[in-house]
């Protein structure tokens, strides 16, 4: 529970490399502290049982040393090689020689009698025993080693051991570290992969799937699921696409059908009344036939327009349809030819669809402003009643429009400017005035700035 409570308050531990590392970096070092400690005591157990073994030898060595006389005394001759071994000037080896009661017989630290009894050995000193049984009587001969004369060698591997040991593990530990970062990295990279690709599916990408090429097979079935629901979403914006632009271009042909017959009738009131409801639903046909477009639309990454000449062919082509509304449209900005990335067409349609928005609100005998800049930004701006606060991420949806009551539109037209933005890596926002009015702002990427 506790290290379920760290990974959710740590943003580091969402990652999954850093969580392998993190543990591998633990049991690490847990093998670190307790790898040396182990070693050790192995150390000192081997370094035991051959102190033990050689103090054995040395006691069978004194055991032949032990002869039986024909009165049935036992004497102990050690030979001159072995008394200074056993001397107190060396004061390193000791030996202690006892009958069956555990009556002191021979004993290198004193001269003993046959009742006397030896001091008790100290803490510092260890060794080893074997029994005999000479002429009939046991004997225990028992060889010492005074630990605190120990070979200068043998204790300085012991005390440094456990040092030199444990800063080796750090050393290790850091060149394990950087060895798993290095193969982490290298065995999620298809998975980095992945998700580049996935970054860039989107309602005019989606034939788009994520590479299976390398990736793990424990994440194989995750890939394949979403690849399939991929082959699912396409095959529904197909049909969708292909339902939109089926039905504009079925309305087409009975609105040409009305139209001419709308010239037979007489009454010219009700015969301008019956035109202008078939423009208007003309209209909504041409903007369902571009967002039928737009979904299939991919733009040519080194495709190129100059936005200040498509803002005056706009500006041109809409100021008739401005003048019947008593209105005025004008281009401001820069003069010089602004090159931006993108499809000249579809720049044309979306800012057609901005002025004609802005016409539509703008109070009569005001002017519509549509301004070029030099750094791939176009403002247009009315003098209508400007942009509710709660109303400005919904303006952009299909067919939403906040007065359900007016007929002039079907709330097509800036859905259409947020695609073709989309398409472009552009961005729209809308601003009220200080004066009165709105703002439409479209920023698009310069082409020197186009990767």
């Amino acid at each position: 529970m506790a290290a379920a409570g760290i990974y959710a308050r740590s943003p580091t531990f969402k990652s999954l490399i850093w969580r392998i590392v993190f543990m591998h970096i633990v049991a690490v070092a847990v093998v670190a502290i307790f790898l040396p400690l182990v070693l050790f005591w192995l150390l000192n157990s081997e370094v035991d049982q051959l102190h033990r073994d050689a103090m054995r030898a040395q006691a069978e060595v004194l055991a032949e040393r032990i002869v039986a006389q024909p009165d049935g005394l036992l004497t102990f001759n050690l030979p001159d090689s072995l008394r200074g071994l056993y001397s107190e000037a060396y004061g390193r080896y000791l030996y202690d020689i006892r009958d069956a009661d555990g009556r002191l017989l021979f004993s290198s630290r004193r001269k003993t009698g046959a009742a006397v009894q030896a001091p008790p050995l100290s803490e510092t000193i260890s060794g080893a025993g074997v029994t005999r049984v000479i002429d009939g009587k046991t004997v225990r001969i028992r060889v010492a080693e005074d630990l605190a004369h120990r070979d200068v060698i043998i204790d300085d591997i012991i005390s440094n051991f456990f040092r030199r040991v444990g800063w080796i593990t750090i050393p290790i530990l850091l060149v394990l570290l950087a060895a798993d970062i290095i193969i982490f990295r290298r065995a999620i990279a298809p998975l980095w992969k992945a998700s580049e690709e996935a970054s860039n599916i989107g309602p005019a990408r989606t034939h788009i799937r994520l590479p299976t090429e390398q990736i793990p097979r424990e994440i194989m079935p995750l890939v394949t699921a979403v690849n399939q629901a991929l082959d699912r979403l396409e095959d529904g914006f197909r049909v969708q696409r292909q339902f939109t632009a089926d039905a504009a271009h079925q309305l087409r042909t009975p609105l040409t059908i009305l139209r001419t017959r709308i010239e037979t009738l007489g009454d010219d009131a009700a015969k301008q009344a019956l035109h202008d409801d078939i423009e208007a639903m003309s209209r909504i046909v041409v903007q369902l036939l571009e967002i039928a477009e737009l979904d299939t639309l991919v733009i040519d990454p080194g495709e190129t327009a100059d936005l200040r000449a498509v803002c005056a062919e706009v500006v041109g082509a809409i100021a008739p349809f401005a003048i019947t509304q008593h209105k005025d449209i004008a281009l401001k900005g820069t003069d010089t030819p602004v090159l931006i990335h993108g499809n000249a067409v579809m720049l044309q349609r979306a800012i057609f669809n901005l002025a004609e928005n802005a016409i539509k609100f703008t109070a009569k005998e005001t002017s519509v402003d549509v301004e070029v800049s030099e750094d791939g930004a176009v403002r247009v701006r009315d003098c209508g009643p400007g942009i509710a606060d709660a109303e400005r991420e919904l303006i952009f949806q299909r067919f939403w429009r906040a007065d359900r009551q007016r007929s002039d539109g079907a709330g097509l037209g800036l859905s259409i400017v947020r695609a073709v933005a989309d398409d472009h890596a552009a961005t729209v926002a809308v601003e009220n005035l200080p004066g009165g009015g709105a703002e439409f702002l479209l920023r698009f990427r310069l082409a020197e700035q186009a990767v």
